[in-house]
Order: structure tokens, then sequence, then C-alpha cells
């Protein structure tokens, strides 16, 4: 069944066309990811599909009935709100049904109303009706479900009674998904789900999409998580839709495999257009040298061939990558080395101190490839610190190798300065002339007034290219990088596994990107029970022997 149907939309800013001329139908009991450069309409598209945004042309068809559930960024939820409250409010019918049985029944206890026959009959004929509504609506279980919603995406009874902004970015993102859940949608448009979780929160997240009866359009740069829920994949550009079947996988492939046969199609037809326009020009050369008006009759009919015909237009070329490239050198074969690590951490609010490091070890070689993963919270973004020198720790001994030079990627952009330009963050990073930086700026897809503008203005995929670009005129042949891909868009996260693949250096990467941590990894190191536990190979290898250990 079609739920939602986009006939000719066309949507712009005052700058900038965003859709155009654009149709879709978004089809009952299917998974869709919607793909697309940063700033290329996702978002506004699933606008248009709630109603906060309204096309400049075009129709949107709702089916009769259908309930369509938002899930944005960053969900609003009330910060005082207890994670029960916040959760228990979240189907709106169920609780208006709820409301006028209680208005009724305060009615009902009124003796003037209790005394009146025919107000009594009234009130009581309203209340059966209600009863029915709100049985039909599971209203009667509608507790025991929000409980057992709650549970599924990782809450325990302890949490329940705390306000949300006690929680954590990535329990907040869940509670916002239960939320969605408890609304009984139809339509779940879910827009970057996956931001702020954990391994564990994005495998809640894949079996949450796969048990879910009901349409969903997810805008994610989750290679792993498209490749497991996901039906068909949406590619928008340049204000158009392009539609693939299957898995990110399969779109991948599918893509180059389009993009070539147009291309080869195109060139084909240009060769053949070529041939006869040099066959016309010949015989109306040939038609006035001999006064032979046949030979000009056959060119006339050959250039009227050739505007008749239907022409191919050249595919478009792929949107421009970032140039990154970086280098890195040999340098000494230990990289890094971590003994008997301890460390605890004390909390704000006078709560014991968490354990985060018992004695933990960990030996880093030249050329290793190492992917640091963990639940949030245990500690993976302060073992960089410490390793950089950044942060003190409680017991142990960190030692970097003696011809090892260490860049940082930080997941908060921390590493850049945001009241300065672009072009100076640059120069800090690498002393050169305006000039230069404004062409190496170019490289990293930045427009001229960006260059010129405080890093504060930038997004996050643009904060993270300009990070990237420090990284690479840093020189240095140990990268620790933290949530590198939280913020790009998939063709730039290719390009910086391309560049990764090819480094000649060593990595210490912090990720929950699971399809980034296969391509790039050697070797997993996970913080288990407060030990550094390495296991050999990428993230799937990893994964597989975390499955065996539980059987």
């Amino acid at each position: 069944m079609i739920l939602a149907r986009l006939n000719h939309i066309t949507f712009s800013y005052p700058t900038q066309l965003i859709l155009d001329d654009l149709d879709w139908e978004i089809h009952s009991n299917r998974v869709t990811g919607l793909l697309g450069v940063n700033g290329c309409g996702k978002s506004t598209l699933l606008k248009l599909l709630t109603g906060q945004l309204v096309a400049d042309s075009g129709s949107l068809v709702i089916h009769n009935g259908t309930k369509i559930a938002y899930l944005e960024q960053e969900p609003f939820l009330q910060e005082q709100a207890t994670v029960w409250h916040t959760a228990l409010q979240a189907n709106a019918d169920i609780l208006s049904i709820d409301s006028h049985l209680r208005q009724i029944e305060e009615s009902l206890a009124q003796p003037e109303n209790y005394y009146n026959e025919k107000k009594l009959s009234r009130l009581l004929n309203q209340q059966e009706q209600f009863l029915r509504e709100f049985e039909d609506a599971g209203g009667l279980n509608y507790e025991s479900r929000v409980r057992s919603t709650l549970c599924d995406f990782g809450f325990e009874e302890a949490h329940l009674p705390l306000p949300v902004e006690k929680l954590s970015g990535g329990q907040k993102k869940l509670l916002a998904l239960a939320r969605l859940t408890l609304s009984d949608p139809d339509l779940l448009l879910l827009d970057e789900p996956d931001n702020h979780l954990d391994m564990e929160g994005k495998d809640r997240l894949q079996r949450f999409i796969n048990r879910f009866q009901g349409a969903v359009v997810i805008v994610t740069h989750d290679r792993y998580l498209l490749d497991l829920v996901v039906d068909e994949i949406i590619e928008l550009e340049m204000g158009k839709l392009a539609f693939y079947p299957g898995s990110y996988s399969e779109y991948a492939y599918e893509k180059e495999h389009r993009r070539a046969n147009a291309l080869k199609a195109f060139e084909n037809q240009q060769r053949e257009i070529s041939r006869l326009e040099q066959a016309a020009k010949r015989l109306l050369t040939w038609g006035v040298q001999y006064n032979n008006e046949k030979l000009v009759y056959r060119g006339q009919a050959i250039l009227k061939r050739i505007e008749h015909m239907e022409k191919l237009e050249a595919p478009p070329e792929p949107p421009k990558k970032m140039d990154l490239t970086l280098n890195g050198w040999r340098g000494s074969n230990l990289v890094l080395r971590i003994e008997n690590l301890n460390h605890a951490f004390q909390a704000e609010d006078d709560r014991a101190a968490l354990n985060l490091f018992d004695s933990a070890e960990l030996e880093l070689l030249h050329g290793e490839r190492v992917g640091l993963v963990g639940p949030n919270g245990s500690g993976k973004s302060m073992l960089l610190k410490f390793v950089l020198g950044e942060s003190p720790y409680d017991q142990g001994r960190i030692t970097v190798g003696p011809s090892v030079s260490t860049a940082y990627y930080s997941q908060q952009h921390e590493t850049l300065d945001l009241e300065k330009t672009l072009v100076a963050n640059i120069q800090d990073a690498h002393s050169m002339s305006d000039q230069r930086a404004v062409a190496f700026l170019t490289k990293f897809r930045y427009s001229y007034k960006q260059m010129r503008d405080p890093a504060r203005y930038l997004s996050g995929g643009e904060r993270s290219r300009l990070q990237l670009a420090m990284m690479m005129l840093s020189g240095a042949n140990f990268l620790l990088m933290d949530e590198p891909t939280n913020h790009l868009d998939i063709a730039s996260t290719e390009v910086l596994e391309e560049n990764l693949a090819d480094f000649v250096g060593s990595l210490l990467i912090v990720s929950h990107d699971r399809y980034f941590l296969d391509r790039i990894c050697t070797r997993i190191v996970a913080i288990e029970n407060r030990q550094l536990v390495s296991y050999p190979g990428n993230f799937s290898s990893y994964q597989g022997m975390q499955k065996k250990q539980v059987q």
C-alpha cells in the first residue's frame, strides 16, 4: 500500500534550489535508506512529509489515517521530566481518551448528575464509548507496554525515575525512539537515529527497525546499518531522486554500474552523431560542388535525423570530494606501550568513583591499525587523552615510541579554534601564506566566504573536514582519532578510508562505525571489565568471536 506520494515537488531556499520536480512513493512494510551528501536536502524532504515545511509547487498526498512519526537529528525532550513520564506521554490518543474518562468519572461523582436520570444515562453512554476506544487503542495494557518498550531500548527499572538531563546522548536518542514506538506510527522518519549510539545501542536500533510493522525512511551514514535493515536505497542528488533496490552494498555497485553504462551510451551516441555530421557535411559539399540536388537532399536528411534524435545527456560528474592525503613515515617499531594502567573517574554529583581501568595493558607496533571499542562511558576518549598527555591518570606507565609523532582528531572538534577563521586555523597547523592556505582549503570543498569566517559557523561535517585538513598538515606518523566519521557524509568517509588504508604509519581509532572498522582495522581492542582486550582482525571478526563466547 502507498502511504505517501510526492508529485512534482519543488522546494528552494532563497539562494538555492533543493528539490526539483521530485516524485516519490512511500510504501508500507518497506525500509528505505535516504542518502545524499551533506546539505543536499534530506532533512528538508523529511520535514515536507511531516508538514513542517511546505513545497513551492507540487502536491503531497498522505493516505487517509496514516500516522507519521519523525525523529529529528537532535530530538527535543523535556530535561526535567523523568524517563517514565517522558515515555508515558508518547501516545496522544490514549492520553486523550484517558483524560475524557477521568472527566466522566468526576462528573458521575457529582450528586446533581448522579440523581439526574437523563444526564446519568448520557454520561454512562459516553463512558462506554470511550472505554471501547480506550481498549481498541491498547490503553488497557499501555503502562506494561511502556515498561517493556523501555526495556527493549536498554532502560532498567533504576532508570525510570531519573530526569532526562541525567541521561547520556545515546540514552536520550533511545528514549526518543521508544516514544516514537509507543505512538503506534505507520510511517517512521528517522534522521540520523544512530548518532551518539554505542555498539549496543546500534544493535538495539537495528533490531527495532527489523521488527517494526510499518514503513521506515532512514537517513544515516552508517553503511553497516544500511546493509542490515533497508529494502531499498534512494539517493537525493541535484534535487532529484534515484532509486536502487537492495542494501547499501548493492547500491554502491549498481550506482557505478549505471554510471558506466550511461557514460558508455552517451559516448557511443556522440561518436554516432559525429560520424553522421561528417557524412552530411561531405554530401552537402559534394552536392554544391557538383550541383547535385540528390546529394544535397541526402545531406539535409541526415541533419534532420540528427535533429530529431533523442539526445542522451552525459551522466553528471560525481560530487567533488575532499582532496585528502595522509602520508606519514616509518618511525620506530614500538609506537605505544601501556603498562599497569589504573584510573578511577570521580563524578561531579558525589557518587562513588567509577573504576575505568584496572591494571590495563596494551602494546601497539608500527603499521598496526587498531580500533578501540567499548560502551559509552567506558573510557575510550579518556584513554586517547592519556596517550596524548592531556589528562593525568592515577597509576601506570604510558610510553610513546622514540621517533613517533602524534596527531589527534577530536570527536568534539576541540583541536579547532572556533573563533578564528579557517585560514587562521590552517596557518596555526602549518606556516603558510594566505594565498596558499586558501588554495589548500579549496581542496576540502570550502567556499571563499567560509574560509574568511570564524570556524564556529561551520556545520559538524565541515568542522570534521577542517580537522582532517589540519591532521594532513601535521605530517604525523601516529594518528589518534576519536569518532572521525561521526559527521562526515559517506563520500568523505570513503576518501578518509582510502587514505588511511595507504597511510604509512600507525592508527588508534575510537569508532562506532562498524563498516569503517571493517575496512580499516587489523586489530580490535575492546574495553572489557576495565581491561584492554585484543582481538585479531577487523570488526566482523571481533563480533564473530563475541558471539561464540556468548554461545
